[in-house]
Protein backbone atom coordinates (compact mmCIF):
# COMPACT_ATOMS: atom_id res chain seq x y z
CA UNK A 1 0.00 0.00 0.00
CA UNK A 2 1.63 3.03 -1.01
CA UNK A 3 0.40 5.66 1.66
CA UNK A 4 1.55 3.75 4.94
CA UNK A 5 -1.00 6.54 6.30
CA UNK A 6 -3.87 5.18 5.31
CA UNK A 7 -3.45 1.73 6.96
CA UNK A 8 -4.77 2.73 9.85
CA UNK A 9 -8.34 3.91 7.89
CA UNK A 10 -8.34 0.88 6.03
CA UNK A 11 -11.45 -1.64 6.76
CA UNK A 12 -11.74 -4.77 4.95
CA UNK A 13 -15.13 -5.90 4.09
CA UNK A 14 -16.83 -3.95 7.10
CA UNK A 15 -14.74 -5.51 9.92
CA UNK A 16 -11.12 -6.41 9.35
CA UNK A 17 -8.91 -3.06 9.90
CA UNK A 18 -5.29 -3.16 9.10
CA UNK A 19 -2.85 -2.80 11.57
CA UNK A 20 0.93 -2.96 10.30
CA UNK A 21 2.45 -4.37 7.61
CA UNK A 22 4.57 -7.55 7.99
CA UNK A 23 5.77 -8.93 4.82
CA UNK A 24 5.41 -7.85 0.94
CA UNK A 25 6.11 -9.39 -2.65
CA UNK A 26 5.74 -9.49 -6.13
CA UNK A 27 2.28 -9.92 -5.77
CA UNK A 28 1.59 -7.26 -3.11
CA UNK A 29 1.75 -6.57 0.78
CA UNK A 30 0.70 -8.57 3.80
CA UNK A 31 -0.68 -6.90 7.04
CA UNK A 32 -1.56 -7.93 10.39
CA UNK A 33 -5.39 -6.93 10.90
CA UNK A 34 -8.37 -7.10 13.33
CA UNK A 35 -11.38 -8.58 13.47
CA UNK A 36 -12.67 -5.33 15.06
CA UNK A 37 -16.44 -7.69 16.14
CA UNK A 38 -14.27 -9.81 18.26
CA UNK A 39 -10.72 -8.92 18.35
CA UNK A 40 -9.25 -11.60 16.49
CA UNK A 41 -6.07 -11.13 14.93
CA UNK A 42 -5.74 -12.50 10.64
CA UNK A 43 -3.34 -11.33 8.01
CA UNK A 44 -4.44 -10.04 5.20
CA UNK A 45 -2.68 -9.92 1.42
CA UNK A 46 -3.16 -6.97 -0.84
CA UNK A 47 -2.57 -6.91 -5.01
CA UNK A 48 -3.44 -4.25 -6.86
CA UNK A 49 -6.26 -4.48 -8.87
CA UNK A 50 -4.26 -3.15 -11.64
CA UNK A 51 -1.38 -5.22 -11.38
CA UNK A 52 -0.22 -6.89 -14.74
CA UNK A 53 -0.21 -10.23 -13.74
CA UNK A 54 -2.64 -10.82 -10.91
CA UNK A 55 -2.57 -14.27 -8.74
CA UNK A 56 -4.78 -13.37 -5.96
CA UNK A 57 -7.93 -14.42 -6.98
CA UNK A 58 -6.30 -17.70 -8.43
CA UNK A 59 -4.17 -18.49 -5.08
CA UNK A 60 -8.16 -17.77 -3.21
CA UNK A 61 -9.41 -20.46 -5.30
CA UNK A 62 -6.74 -23.37 -4.59
CA UNK A 63 -7.13 -22.26 -1.18
CA UNK A 64 -10.66 -23.03 -1.20
CA UNK A 65 -10.43 -26.21 -2.85
CA UNK A 66 -7.60 -27.24 -0.29
CA UNK A 67 -9.84 -26.16 3.18
CA UNK A 68 -9.85 -28.68 5.66
CA UNK A 69 -6.17 -29.92 5.33
CA UNK A 70 -3.87 -29.88 8.03
CA UNK A 71 -1.52 -27.14 8.18
CA UNK A 72 -3.14 -25.17 5.15
CA UNK A 73 -4.55 -22.19 6.36
CA UNK A 74 -8.06 -20.76 6.51
CA UNK A 75 -9.55 -18.91 4.17
CA UNK A 76 -11.66 -16.09 5.70
CA UNK A 77 -13.13 -13.53 2.96
CA UNK A 78 -12.02 -12.83 -0.44
CA UNK A 79 -13.29 -9.68 -2.53
CA UNK A 80 -11.91 -6.11 -3.68
CA UNK A 81 -11.97 -3.05 -1.34
CA UNK A 82 -11.18 -0.16 -2.72
CA UNK A 83 -8.62 -0.65 -5.34
CA UNK A 84 -7.14 -3.40 -3.80
CA UNK A 85 -7.67 -7.27 -4.43
CA UNK A 86 -7.74 -8.97 -0.73
CA UNK A 87 -7.51 -12.15 0.66
CA UNK A 88 -8.36 -12.41 4.32
CA UNK A 89 -6.69 -15.77 6.06
CA UNK A 90 -5.47 -17.19 9.58
CA UNK A 91 -2.06 -15.39 10.76
CA UNK A 92 0.82 -17.19 11.31
CA UNK A 93 3.84 -17.37 12.64
CA UNK A 94 7.47 -17.30 11.73
CA UNK A 95 8.66 -18.79 8.23
CA UNK A 96 11.41 -22.07 8.65
CA UNK A 97 13.46 -19.40 7.35
CA UNK A 98 13.35 -16.66 9.85
CA UNK A 99 13.59 -19.24 11.91
CA UNK A 100 16.59 -20.68 10.54
CA UNK A 101 18.34 -17.14 11.05
CA UNK A 102 16.74 -17.02 14.48
CA UNK A 103 19.20 -20.14 15.29
CA UNK A 104 22.09 -18.51 13.55
CA UNK A 105 21.45 -20.82 10.48
CA UNK A 106 22.70 -24.06 12.15
CA UNK A 107 19.40 -26.30 13.38
CA UNK A 108 21.38 -27.33 16.50
CA UNK A 109 21.27 -31.11 17.66
CA UNK A 110 19.81 -32.85 20.36
CA UNK A 111 22.14 -34.85 21.39
CA UNK A 112 25.60 -36.32 20.15
CA UNK A 113 26.24 -40.01 18.76
CA UNK A 114 29.33 -41.48 20.39
CA UNK A 115 30.27 -43.93 17.68
CA UNK A 116 29.41 -44.18 14.42
CA UNK A 117 26.40 -44.76 13.01
CA UNK A 118 25.71 -48.44 12.00
CA UNK A 119 25.15 -49.17 8.02
CA UNK A 120 21.15 -48.65 7.19
CA UNK A 121 21.10 -52.50 6.53
CA UNK A 122 21.70 -53.17 9.67
CA UNK A 123 20.13 -50.08 11.30
CA UNK A 124 16.56 -51.33 10.21
CA UNK A 125 17.51 -54.92 11.30
CA UNK A 126 18.62 -53.97 14.51
CA UNK A 127 15.55 -54.49 16.93
CA UNK A 128 16.63 -52.41 19.94
CA UNK A 129 16.12 -49.44 18.25
CA UNK A 130 12.63 -50.94 16.81
CA UNK A 131 9.93 -49.99 19.60
CA UNK A 132 7.76 -52.93 18.75
CA UNK A 133 7.97 -56.02 16.49
CA UNK A 134 4.86 -54.78 14.65
CA UNK A 135 6.70 -51.40 14.26
CA UNK A 136 9.44 -53.40 12.76
CA UNK A 137 7.72 -55.63 10.57
CA UNK A 138 6.15 -52.33 8.71
CA UNK A 139 9.68 -50.94 8.63
CA UNK A 140 10.87 -54.00 7.35
CA UNK A 141 8.19 -54.25 4.45
CA UNK A 142 8.77 -50.45 3.38
CA UNK A 143 12.26 -50.28 3.65
CA UNK A 144 13.59 -53.31 2.49
CA UNK A 145 12.84 -52.92 -1.00
CA UNK A 146 15.08 -49.50 -1.27
CA UNK A 147 17.17 -50.95 -3.89
CA UNK A 148 13.99 -51.22 -6.01
CA UNK A 149 13.13 -47.70 -5.21
CA UNK A 150 16.27 -46.43 -6.06
CA UNK A 151 16.22 -46.18 -9.81
CA UNK A 152 20.22 -46.13 -10.10
CA UNK A 153 22.24 -49.05 -8.73
CA UNK A 154 25.52 -47.35 -9.21
CA UNK A 155 24.31 -44.69 -6.71
CA UNK A 156 23.08 -46.85 -4.47
CA UNK A 157 26.43 -49.02 -3.78
CA UNK A 158 27.87 -45.79 -3.22
CA UNK A 159 25.81 -45.32 -0.23
CA UNK A 160 26.40 -48.30 1.49
CA UNK A 161 29.98 -47.59 1.70
CA UNK A 162 29.43 -44.45 3.18
CA UNK A 163 26.05 -44.98 5.20
CA UNK A 164 28.50 -44.80 8.46
CA UNK A 165 27.91 -41.25 10.64
CA UNK A 166 31.18 -39.78 11.73
CA UNK A 167 32.01 -40.13 15.65
CA UNK A 168 30.57 -37.27 17.90
CA UNK A 169 29.04 -35.53 14.96
CA UNK A 170 26.10 -33.71 16.01
CA UNK A 171 22.58 -34.64 13.95
CA UNK A 172 19.24 -32.30 13.68
CA UNK A 173 16.33 -34.12 15.08
CA UNK A 174 14.48 -30.47 14.32
CA UNK A 175 15.48 -31.09 10.59
CA UNK A 176 13.59 -35.32 11.23
CA UNK A 177 10.70 -33.82 12.77
CA UNK A 178 10.26 -30.79 10.28
CA UNK A 179 10.78 -33.50 7.29
CA UNK A 180 7.87 -35.37 8.26
CA UNK A 181 5.13 -32.45 8.61
CA UNK A 182 6.65 -30.89 5.14
CA UNK A 183 6.08 -34.67 3.53
CA UNK A 184 2.63 -35.04 4.56
CA UNK A 185 1.78 -30.98 3.37
CA UNK A 186 3.26 -32.07 0.31
CA UNK A 187 1.26 -34.80 0.08
CA UNK A 188 -2.05 -33.60 0.86
CA UNK A 189 -1.62 -31.18 -1.74
CA UNK A 190 -1.01 -33.62 -4.47
CA UNK A 191 -4.19 -36.00 -3.46
CA UNK A 192 -5.87 -32.77 -3.95
CA UNK A 193 -5.11 -32.85 -7.87
CA UNK A 194 -2.50 -29.89 -7.36
CA UNK A 195 1.72 -29.27 -6.96
CA UNK A 196 2.77 -26.29 -5.25
CA UNK A 197 6.10 -25.39 -7.80
CA UNK A 198 7.66 -23.28 -5.41
CA UNK A 199 8.79 -25.47 -2.34
CA UNK A 200 10.99 -23.60 -0.15
CA UNK A 201 11.45 -22.35 3.41
CA UNK A 202 10.10 -19.23 3.28
CA UNK A 203 6.84 -21.25 1.91
CA UNK A 204 6.57 -22.93 5.26
CA UNK A 205 5.50 -21.69 8.75
CA UNK A 206 4.80 -22.69 11.95
CA UNK A 207 1.45 -21.83 13.60
CA UNK A 208 0.60 -20.04 16.98
CA UNK A 209 -0.93 -20.63 19.48
CA UNK A 210 -2.23 -23.98 20.09
CA UNK A 211 -1.00 -24.87 17.02
CA UNK A 212 2.57 -23.52 17.77
CA UNK A 213 4.06 -26.88 16.89
CA UNK A 214 2.20 -27.46 13.58
CA UNK A 215 3.68 -26.58 10.24
CA UNK A 216 1.61 -25.01 7.85
CA UNK A 217 2.43 -24.86 3.65
CA UNK A 218 1.63 -20.76 2.40
CA UNK A 219 1.55 -19.39 -1.05
CA UNK A 220 -0.22 -21.01 -3.74
CA UNK A 221 -0.05 -18.27 -6.56
CA UNK A 222 2.19 -20.50 -8.62
CA UNK A 223 0.10 -24.05 -7.72
CA UNK A 224 -0.63 -25.96 -10.71
CA UNK A 225 -3.96 -28.59 -12.07
CA UNK A 226 -1.62 -31.68 -12.36
CA UNK A 227 -4.52 -33.82 -13.34
CA UNK A 228 -8.33 -33.90 -13.47
CA UNK A 229 -9.96 -34.36 -10.40
CA UNK A 230 -13.14 -36.10 -12.46
CA UNK A 231 -11.08 -38.46 -14.96
CA UNK A 232 -7.64 -38.08 -13.07
CA UNK A 233 -6.15 -37.84 -16.36
CA UNK A 234 -2.20 -36.30 -15.65
CA UNK A 235 -1.15 -33.34 -17.51
CA UNK A 236 1.35 -34.22 -20.75
CA UNK A 237 4.50 -34.12 -20.37
CA UNK A 238 5.90 -31.03 -22.20
CA UNK A 239 9.52 -29.08 -22.66
CA UNK A 240 10.84 -25.65 -23.58
CA UNK A 241 9.00 -24.15 -20.24
CA UNK A 242 10.64 -21.39 -18.37
CA UNK A 243 11.96 -22.00 -14.78
CA UNK A 244 8.86 -21.36 -12.47
CA UNK A 245 9.56 -21.29 -8.33
CA UNK A 246 12.74 -20.55 -6.66
CA UNK A 247 16.12 -21.90 -8.43
CA UNK A 248 17.72 -22.53 -5.17
CA UNK A 249 15.66 -25.11 -4.84
CA UNK A 250 14.28 -26.09 -8.32
CA UNK A 251 14.32 -29.54 -9.58
CA UNK A 252 16.61 -30.55 -11.64
CA UNK A 253 13.84 -31.05 -14.56
CA UNK A 254 12.15 -28.01 -13.80
CA UNK A 255 15.98 -26.06 -15.04
CA UNK A 256 15.76 -28.08 -18.11
CA UNK A 257 12.30 -26.81 -18.62
CA UNK A 258 10.13 -29.67 -18.68
CA UNK A 259 7.01 -29.60 -17.57
CA UNK A 260 6.72 -29.58 -13.31
CA UNK A 261 4.52 -32.59 -11.59
CA UNK A 262 4.47 -34.74 -7.90
CA UNK A 263 8.49 -35.50 -8.22
CA UNK A 264 9.62 -31.96 -8.71
CA UNK A 265 8.34 -30.99 -5.19
CA UNK A 266 9.22 -33.92 -3.83
CA UNK A 267 13.21 -33.07 -5.34
CA UNK A 268 13.01 -29.79 -4.08
CA UNK A 269 12.18 -30.87 -0.31
CA UNK A 270 14.99 -32.70 -0.83
CA UNK A 271 17.30 -29.61 -1.10
CA UNK A 272 15.35 -27.73 1.48
CA UNK A 273 16.27 -30.62 3.77
CA UNK A 274 19.58 -30.09 2.88
CA UNK A 275 20.06 -26.82 3.36
CA UNK A 276 19.01 -27.13 6.57
CA UNK A 277 21.31 -29.43 7.24
CA UNK A 278 24.59 -27.64 5.80
CA UNK A 279 23.43 -24.10 5.87
CA UNK A 280 23.91 -24.04 2.42
CA UNK A 281 24.02 -25.28 -0.72
CA UNK A 282 26.61 -26.06 -3.43
CA UNK A 283 25.21 -23.27 -6.19
CA UNK A 284 24.01 -20.31 -3.83
CA UNK A 285 25.87 -16.93 -4.32
CA UNK A 286 27.22 -17.90 -8.23
CA UNK A 287 27.36 -14.42 -9.84
CA UNK A 288 26.46 -13.68 -13.20
CA UNK A 289 25.73 -10.50 -15.00
CA UNK A 290 21.98 -11.16 -15.81
CA UNK A 291 18.95 -13.41 -14.25
CA UNK A 292 19.21 -16.15 -17.00
CA UNK A 293 22.70 -16.46 -16.72
CA UNK A 294 22.65 -17.28 -13.08
CA UNK A 295 20.24 -20.10 -13.48
CA UNK A 296 22.14 -22.13 -16.35
CA UNK A 297 24.69 -21.57 -14.01
CA UNK A 298 22.71 -22.57 -10.48
CA UNK A 299 21.62 -25.60 -12.96
CA UNK A 300 24.98 -26.64 -14.37
CA UNK A 301 26.14 -27.05 -10.79
CA UNK A 302 23.32 -28.68 -9.47
CA UNK A 303 23.48 -31.39 -12.00
CA UNK A 304 27.08 -31.97 -11.36
CA UNK A 305 27.03 -31.68 -7.93
CA UNK A 306 26.34 -35.35 -7.00
CA UNK A 307 23.68 -36.68 -4.77
CA UNK A 308 26.71 -38.56 -2.91
CA UNK A 309 28.43 -35.13 -2.71
CA UNK A 310 25.83 -33.25 -1.67
CA UNK A 311 24.82 -34.99 1.58
CA UNK A 312 28.50 -36.29 2.38
CA UNK A 313 28.53 -36.79 5.93
CA UNK A 314 24.61 -36.99 6.74
CA UNK A 315 22.88 -40.45 6.92
CA UNK A 316 21.93 -42.42 4.17
CA UNK A 317 18.47 -41.70 4.14
CA UNK A 318 18.90 -38.31 3.07
CA UNK A 319 20.64 -39.57 -0.41
CA UNK A 320 18.07 -42.39 -0.70
CA UNK A 321 15.68 -39.66 -0.71
CA UNK A 322 17.04 -37.63 -3.44
CA UNK A 323 18.25 -40.38 -5.37
CA UNK A 324 14.47 -41.98 -5.63
CA UNK A 325 12.82 -38.55 -6.07
CA UNK A 326 15.07 -37.73 -8.99
CA UNK A 327 14.37 -41.49 -10.11
CA UNK A 328 10.76 -40.92 -10.19
CA UNK A 329 9.06 -40.89 -13.51
CA UNK A 330 6.77 -37.84 -14.98
CA UNK A 331 3.12 -38.83 -13.94
CA UNK A 332 4.58 -41.94 -11.14
CA UNK A 333 3.28 -41.09 -7.91
CA UNK A 334 5.37 -40.79 -5.33
CA UNK A 335 5.66 -43.28 -2.38
CA UNK A 336 5.05 -40.51 0.57
CA UNK A 337 4.60 -42.96 3.38
CA UNK A 338 8.39 -44.85 2.23
CA UNK A 339 9.59 -41.81 2.48
CA UNK A 340 8.25 -40.31 5.93
CA UNK A 341 9.16 -43.58 7.03
CA UNK A 342 12.83 -43.35 6.14
CA UNK A 343 13.23 -40.36 8.27
CA UNK A 344 10.73 -42.15 11.37
CA UNK A 345 13.17 -44.87 11.51
CA UNK A 346 16.40 -42.62 11.43
CA UNK A 347 14.91 -40.66 13.96
CA UNK A 348 14.25 -43.96 16.09
CA UNK A 349 17.78 -45.01 15.55
CA UNK A 350 19.30 -41.88 16.99
CA UNK A 351 16.60 -42.58 19.98
CA UNK A 352 15.24 -39.28 19.56
CA UNK A 353 11.80 -38.48 21.41
CA UNK A 354 9.08 -36.69 19.06
CA UNK A 355 8.57 -34.07 22.00
CA UNK A 356 7.83 -31.32 19.11
CA UNK A 357 10.53 -29.16 20.83
CA UNK A 358 12.20 -27.50 18.09
CA UNK A 359 15.57 -25.87 18.36
CA UNK A 360 13.66 -22.38 18.62
CA UNK A 361 11.79 -23.81 21.40
CA UNK A 362 15.03 -24.45 23.26
CA UNK A 363 16.26 -20.75 22.48
CA UNK A 364 13.00 -19.07 23.60
CA UNK A 365 13.32 -21.49 26.55
CA UNK A 366 16.37 -20.18 27.48
CA UNK A 367 15.78 -16.86 26.83
CA UNK A 368 12.68 -16.30 29.27
CA UNK A 369 14.90 -18.09 31.88
CA UNK A 370 17.61 -15.48 31.13
CA UNK A 371 14.37 -12.85 31.51
CA UNK A 372 13.68 -14.16 34.32
CA UNK A 373 17.49 -13.70 35.83
CA UNK A 374 17.47 -10.57 34.66
CA UNK A 375 14.47 -9.91 37.12
CA UNK A 376 16.57 -11.30 39.58
CA UNK A 377 19.35 -8.89 39.37
CA UNK A 378 21.08 -10.85 36.38
CA UNK A 379 21.98 -10.15 32.85
CA UNK A 380 19.35 -10.36 30.35
CA UNK A 381 21.05 -12.03 27.85
CA UNK A 382 21.65 -16.20 28.05
CA UNK A 383 25.48 -17.06 28.45
CA UNK A 384 25.34 -19.83 26.52
CA UNK A 385 23.06 -18.92 23.51
CA UNK A 386 23.53 -15.38 23.48
CA UNK A 387 20.08 -14.58 22.52
CA UNK A 388 18.77 -11.83 23.89
CA UNK A 389 15.47 -12.02 26.06
CA UNK A 390 13.58 -10.40 23.53
CA UNK A 391 15.23 -11.99 20.56
CA UNK A 392 12.20 -13.82 20.08
CA UNK A 393 10.56 -14.30 16.69
CA UNK A 394 6.86 -13.49 17.31
CA UNK A 395 4.54 -16.29 17.04
CA UNK A 396 6.94 -18.81 18.43
CA UNK A 397 5.59 -20.54 21.18
CA UNK A 398 6.43 -23.71 23.53
CA UNK A 399 5.89 -27.11 22.66
CA UNK A 400 2.77 -29.16 24.20
CA UNK A 401 0.40 -29.33 21.23
CA UNK A 402 0.86 -32.36 19.28
CA UNK A 403 0.82 -31.39 15.41
CA UNK A 404 -0.49 -33.65 13.03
Amino acid sequence: MANVMSVKDFIVATKYKLIRKIGSGSFGDIYVSINVTNGEEVAIKLESNRARHPQLLYESKVYRILQGGVGIPHIRWYGTEREYNVLVMDLLGPSLEDLFNFCSRRFTMKNILRKPLMSFEKRIMSTDIILSWGVFLIDCLLLFNVHSRCKSRVEVRHLKKDSGFAAHHYFPATVLMLADQMIGRIEYVHVKNFIHRDIKPDNFLMGIGRHCNKLFLIDFGLAKKYRDSRTRTHIPYREDKNLTGTARYASINAHLGIEQSRRDDMESLGYVLMYFNRGTLPWQGLKAATKKQKYEKISEKKMTTSVEHLCKGFPAEFPMYLSYTRGLRFDESPDYMYLRQLFRILFRTLNHQYDYTFDWTMLKQKAQQSATNNIAGTTGTNQATGVPSSGVPPGVAPSGNTPQ
